[in-house]
């Protein structure tokens, strides 16, 4: 049993414990659970649950279950409301409020804290070390810790007459020496580079543009910011400076063209004619050169506008004063264990922990309790944040640079570092990004959580993290429509032995395994599972083509000489941070596509004479033509952008209602079917559905259109209606055998429900064929309707997958970033068979992947390592899922 474990649950799964054991333990002032009655938040259908407190609370369910509207969407909203609404008018004004939850009622919820699976971007000026806060603990070791610079150049001794705030003397020389405090080493601050403001990033010109064409002479007009940003007579300066206008640019010499772009700003005499040669005289006129002319336009911008006009010859680059660093110089001065602040900011976190290690023992006997104490502050929080894998990551690594997984487990670490009690945290998806080898620091971190008298909620697919919850709520049965109940609940060993549980199968191999207790680091939580893919014969993994690709060192990878067998399913594994995304995404997928770019019709894809990038010394990929990245980026930007839209569905329903008899009678065409531009838009919200309502105090609500009712579309829309054969959904009408339904009740149908509505339909054949796609990859429980922007990476990744079905792809090579995002381990299977349907065709599918039963289902798998960081960067072993699960080496093969 696990040490927090509750009782096994009844058979009753609407309430999880007795109304007299949370009556008794009411009485005492503590209650055991939340209890929830009554949600019905999006397809929640009413329902009641008691969540334990003070316990890891595990929510499952396969995708589109409710299992996220009832963490996020009742706990949190309801915990994080209630804070709030504890608080002034005034501090609410200034926050951003949850609304309301659609629940009857919610008793005993805490405080709220949400680490959500897509965390907000942060900001230019966040970086690893801000968002982790030990950029404070390294600010006030360089500030109390380090030796300072005195104002002529020489270095003071350690001393703890910076503490103590007394004066100090530079003993050379005499002069006075004021330390900095912790703030004046701050980039967001006092300690900011003056010409990058912090950031790091300048405008610099980009050259390339300023003779876009050089077989113009300077007279026509080759030097394109002399006559848009300058006086044209700039041209008469150049010419008395020494340098031919009237042959092309690229004839002139080297000493010439340096004038051009660099000549320095002297005055010359020349004589001036205007255009027209109705004005003419001499003038004494400063030589501005190219670059100096977009300079001096960009000193002059006062607003967007003039912004606009020479943003087109700059380009973002490293700040030349500071190097990137985002300090000034003063900020850079100090220096501990000789080096600045600058330099310990580059290291990686790991080495980061080593040279703070060495701080004490580096100062005078009388500084070493304090340096101690400082030193400890930033160990804590580094070796939790080693604990969940991110030790690779340097300390000056910008913010917005860091995987959506990576920045939810900053925010874990930090929360455990707040050292709260009695807060509710609510974790979506937290094993997101992790290698099995990594987990052990995640349930680590919930247990320190719970330790301090938390309670935490995670929302999550992997067995491995569910297997150490103290209890299991299990939503479905189904997604959409069909779920939104409680199906099961109790301990994990209730859920595996329950006939009811859906992801019980699952856990049960963690029970069998004896990993209830705990998973363990090696790798007995991994209990080996069937293959559901046909196995290639051992030596013929390789007999459809290789894929060979060799690499310089690049970031923290070493060079590399990979192998991927053409034809079959690879992939690509390791830790966090141990080179993966480095070999696919910035070495394998950018050298492909720019040899398929430069071999337009040719066979295939390889390195001669291509511009391939820089580190990648050679590629060959005999027969590629096409490499197809397919990710979890979010589709579409707004409530526009709906599923239907996306996957073609909507234009086929649109030609189909254009050709009704109603249609044709009242002059409606297909574009007029659109809710984004045509006429049969709903007028009060432009087709969006929803309408906003400015409260004053509260938050803004989206509520439903009063008029359309969330359709999109006018009344006219309605009256409107198509006979589909099926079986009659919803408010469809039947006539003469057929069911009749408008657009809008087509829109607010799942895609199973559509497929089954257009089962027998005349002319539907592309419909049916787009509808069955969607289904086949899992994604029949979604609305057509639904907006694309609220999906979520897994799904995203498999609509986008939707229009690459059913057709050859001999020529295609698909590469899928950990497309298991999401996905119940009943929907992995689903994938598997994408995969292969995909290989069927004739692909090449690579996937960068830490789900154990797709790499079980792997054909070649390339395992990189063996740790993250500098650590990493290395192919530790390669071979089919065997000789992985046999190379001592490897830390995958453990878990296989």
């Amino acid at each position: 049993m696990n040490k927090h474990q509750m009782p096994s649950s009844s058979d009753n799964h609407k309430s999880s414990l007795t109304h007299s054991e949370n009556a008794q333990a009411q009485t005492s002032r503590t209650p055991a659970a939340i209890e929830v009655r009554g949600a019905r938040v999006h397809n929640l259908r009413n329902i009641d649950v008691d969540v334990p407190l003070g316990k890891i609370v595990g929510i499952a369910g396969v995708s589109g279950s409710g299992k996220s509207s009832l963490a996020l969407g009742v706990l949190y909203a309801e915990g994080s409301r209630r804070y709030l609404e504890s608080l002034s008018t005034y501090t609410r004004r200034r926050m951003t409020q949850a609304e309301r939850a659609d629940v009857d009622d919610v008793c005993y919820v805490p405080a709220a804290l949400a680490l959500h699976q897509r965390p907000g971007v942060p900001g230019i000026r966040s970086t690893f070390g801000t968002m982790s806060e030990l950029l404070n603990s390294l600010r006030l070791m360089f500030s109390r810790l380090a030796s300072h610079r005195c104002p002529n150049g020489h270095y003071v001794e350690p001393t703890l007459a910076v503490a103590a705030m007394q004066p100090i003397v530079c003993p050379e020389c005499g002069a006075q020496v004021e330390a900095p405090g912790a703030e004046d080493l701050a980039f967001n601050s006092r300690g900011a580079c003056p010409t990058c403001q912090g950031t790091g990033i300048a405008h610099i010109v980009d050259e390339s543009t300023l003779v876009p064409d050089q077989s113009k002479t300077i007279d026509e007009g080759a030097v394109v910011v002399w006559g848009s940003l300058i006086w044209s007579l700039m041209t008469d300066v150049c010419r008395e400076m020494g340098v031919r206008t009237d042959v092309p640019f690229r004839d002139l010499t080297d000493r010439e063209k340096e004038i051009v772009y660099h000549g320095p700003m002297v005055k010359k005499h020349i004589h001036y004619v205007s255009k027209n040669a109705q004005q003419d005289g001499e003038l004494d006129f400063t030589y501005y050169s190219a670059v100096n002319t977009v300079k001096n336009a960009l000193s002059k911008v006062k607003d967007e506008r003039g912004m606009k006009r020479v943003a087109k010859y700059l380009k973002d680059g490293v700040c030349p004063d500071c190097h990137g660093t985002r300090l000034s110089d003063a900020a850079r001065a100090p220096r501990l264990r000789g080096i600045g602040l600058d330099e310990a900011t580059a290291m990686t976190l790991g080495d980061a922990i080593e040279w703070v290690k060495g701080v004490p023992d580096s100062l005078p006997a009388k500084m070493r309790p304090m340096a101690k104490n400082i030193c400890d502050s930033f160990l804590d929080t580094a070796r939790r944040l080693m604990d969940l894998g991110l030790g690779y990551l340097s300390l000056d690594r910008a913010g917005s640079t860091l995987s959506t997984g990576e920045r939810q487990r900053v925010q874990l670490a930090r929360a455990v570092r707040n050292r709260t009690t009695g807060v509710l945290y609510v974790l979506d998806e937290p094993s997101i990004g992790l290698h099995p080898y990594n987990l052990q620091g995640l349930v680590g971190v919930m247990d320190d959580l719970v330790a301090d008298g938390n309670s935490v909620v995670l929302v999550d697919h992997d067995t491995q993290v569910l297997g150490h919850a103290d209890w299991i709520v299990e939503m479905g049965p189904g997604a959409g429509a069909d779920g939104g109940s409680v199906i099961a609940q109790g301990t994990v060993r209730d859920l595996a032995g329950d006939a009811r549980s859906v992801i019980g199968p699952f856990l049960a191999r963690q029970v069998e395994s004896g990993s209830e207790e705990r998973a363990t680091a090696d790798g007995s939580a991994a209990a080996a599972a069937e293959r559901v893919r046909p196995v290639v014969p051992e030596g013929e993994v390789f007999d459809m083509g290789t894929i060979a690709m060799h690499t310089r060192a690049i970031h923290t990878v070493h060079p590399l000489d990979v192998r991927i067998p053409k034809g079959r399913l690879t992939v690509v594994t390791g830790v966090s941070g141990s080179g993966k995304t480095t070999m696919v995404l910035e070495s394998l997928v950018p050298a492909l596509q720019a040899a398929a770019d430069s071999a337009g019709s040719t066979d295939s894809a390889d390195s001669t004479d291509v511009a391939l990038p820089a580190h990648v010394q050679s590629l060959s990929a005999p027969g590629i033509k096409h490499a197809k990245l397919i990710d979890a980026t979010p589709i579409g930007i707004n409530v526009r952008s709906t599923v239907a839209t996306y996957a073609g569905i909507h234009d086929e329903l649109r030609k189909a209602f254009a050709r009704t008899d109603d249609a044709k009678r009242l002059g409606f065409k297909a574009g007029d079917f659109s809710y984004n531009t045509g006429r049969l838009r709903c007028p009060t919200c432009d087709g969006t559905g929803q309408i906003s309502l400015d409260v004053q105090f509260l938050p803004d609500v989206q509520v439903d259109c009063p008029d359309c009712h969330g359709s999109r579309y006018d009344k006219q829309a309605d009256a409107i209606r198509r006979p589909f054969g099926g079986v009659a959904k919803g408010s469809g009408t039947g006539v003469g055998g057929a069911v009749e339904y408008s657009l809008p009740q087509l829109m607010r149908m799942s895609v199973d429900e559509a497929l089954e509505a257009f089962d027998s339909g005349r002319g539907l054949k592309l419909l049916r064929q787009r509808l069955q796609t969607l289904h086949d990859l899992g994604l029949g429980y979604l609305t057509i309707g639904e907006q694309t922007p609220g999906l979520s990476g897994g799904e995203a990744q498999r609509l986008k997958l939707a229009s690459e079905m059913g057709r050859a792809q001999d020529d295609s090579l698909f590469v899928f970033d950990e497309p298991t995002i999401g996905l119940h381990p009943k929907d992995v299977l689903t994938l598997l068979d994408v995969f292969q349907t995909l290989i069927d065709h004739g692909a090449t599918v690579i996937v960068i992947e830490h789900d154990l039963d797709v790499m079980r289902n792997a054909d070649w798998i390339i395992d990189m390592g063996p740790l993250g960081g500098v650590l990493g960067g290395r192919i530790v072993a390669q071979g089919t899922p065997d000789d992985i699960r046999r190379d001592p080496d490897s830390l995958t093969g453990r878990f296989l």
